[in-house]
């Protein structure tokens, strides 16, 4: 199954969730991350709490949405957001009609450097409950109304 996870910038939230999917889904899931207008680069922070957690990011990048909606992308089963931003835009129609949902947190990256620490730990543990909580599902065996009720149930996890 492939997750696609859009955020305005692609630099924190959505390379978060790709991480935490890829390697909790231990080859269930396949997740991808993009932004409608990406930053061209991950956010430092976004590096720093991944790799202090044992996270491979040797391929982490800030890439746009539109590498996932030719003919040559990956067929994505799910299109998660996690910014309002995101969500609020008029997505490419992604090959398939992905089961769409929003589950919105916090921008760690508009914290000040100070705080970059708690903000991003803060963001990543909300992540991490949400894709714990949809890994536990089977979610190979649901049909499109449950999945999406499930999706649209998790994104109001705290």
């Amino acid at each position: 199954m492939n997750i696609l996870v859009l955020c305005t910038g692609n630099s924190a939230r959505s390379i978060l969730l790709e991480a935490i999917f890829n390697t909790a889904g231990m080859g269930r899931v396949r997740a991808y991350s993009a932004g409608s207008q990406p930053a061209g680069k991950v956010h430092p922070q976004s590096l720093t709490l991944l790799d202090e957690m044992g996270y491979d990011t040797s391929n982490a990048r800030s890439k746009s949405w539109d590498e996932f909606e030719g003919p040559d992308a990956p067929h994505m089963d799910i299109v998660i957001t996690v910014c309002g931003s995101a969500a609020a835009e008029t997505c490419p129609i992604w090959p398939g009609a992905p089961i769409r949902a929003h589950w919105e947190v916090e921008d760690p990256a508009t914290a000040p450097e100070a705080l970059w620490d708690n903000a991003f730990s803060t963001a990543y543990d909300v992540l991490n409950r949400r894709a714990t909580a949809l890994l536990k599902l089977p979610i190979e065996r649901m049909d499109a109304e449950e999945l999406k009720a499930a999706l649209d149930r998790i994104g109001k996890l705290a």
